[in-house]
């Protein structure tokens, strides 16, 4: 696992072990950075504050992380958990949070804090394929109807602006797309495979 500052690598990890880099955040002259660690059949979710290691979740599950985000004092990352039935969870300052249920496979790839909210962005099965939704304060909202695989793999807010940025296959054809308080806003024209893997709004 590593990151670049300006382009000069810095190593988070030795290579006794596969580690996974998902997620950075700056917040001050400190560094946050993500991820996962393996062990064997299982993994752990951990993160980097400015090249230190700290374990989130024990050795004994196949979790990862996808998402970081600082607020404050509180360090949260979002991913998921493989046990059984794969559950969409975050963890706050080591606290894990499921999302879902557990009752259909999902995943959570995003998180974003505005005030006392926690928003999620994820997929989770639903009907023939995977709706793209996200749940805020853990309550979901549905970006799509789950007749066609999509997913969610971005999200930020703006105010009382929703913003979610993802894919949605229809018929094999993939578009990428973002959506506004959940409306659809297509950015490709789905002639070509693409995916929106991140997003970011800035207030003019």
């Amino acid at each position: 696992a590593k990151y670049w500052k300006n382009g000069v690598a810095v190593n988070l990890s030795d290579s006794n072990r596969t580690a996974m880099a998902n997620s950075i955040f700056v917040s001050g002259n400190d560094v946050y950075v993500g991820g996962y660690e393996d062990y064997g059949s299982r993994a752990a979710v951990k993160y980097w504050k400015n090249g230190i290691g700290v374990n989130v979740t024990d050795t004994n599950r196949y979790v990862k992380a996808f998402a970081l985000t600082v607020s404050g004092t509180d360090v949260y990352l979002a991913g998921f958990d493989y046990s059984s039935v794969t559950r969409g969870k975050y963890w706050k300052n080591g606290v894990e949070v499921n999302v879902t249920a557990g009752n259909y496979f999902a995943e959570a790839h995003s998180i974003a804090i505005s005030g006392n909210d926690v928003y999620v962005a994820g997929k989770e099965e639903s009907g023939p394929d995977y709706k793209a939704k996200y749940w805020k304060n853990d309550t979901a909202v549905n970006l799509t109807d789950g007749f066609d695989p999509a997913e969610a793999l971005s999200i930020t807010v703006l105010g009382n602006d929703v913003y979610v940025a993802g894919n949605e296959d229809k018929l094999g054809s993939i578009t990428a797309k973002y959506w506004k308080n959940g409306m659809p806003v297509a950015l490709t024209s789905g002639n070509t495979f693409a995916k929106a893997n991140s997003i970011f709004v800035v207030h003019r």
